[in-house]
């Protein structure tokens, strides 16, 4: 578990990130910090990042059931 100490220090908000790939756009609920000395830039800690990135590789794998417990998930649909 992370210490307090590892924290980024501010405002804990949580945001909507969408997660594109070729065949799926996934939208997750993530925690955002909104530091004290620059509140105009929400940042990510490395476990949101991580996260981030494992949705996007489960996303490319097609990892729909995985990525339906996590998220919102959007499938491309070719129209030709």
């Amino acid at each position: 578990m992370k210490s307090e100490s590892m924290r980024i220090p501010g405002k804990r908000v949580k945001r909507s990130r969408l997660v594109q790939t070729e065949s799926y756009v996934v939208s997750v609920v993530v925690e955002a910090v909104i530091p004290p000395d620059d509140p105009s830039e929400p940042c990510y800690e490395s476990e949101t990042v991580n996260f981030l990135k494992e949705v996007e590789e489960r996303a490319k794998q097609m990892d729909l059931d995985w990525l339906l417990q996590r998220g919102r998930v959007y499938e491309l649909v070719a129209t030709e």
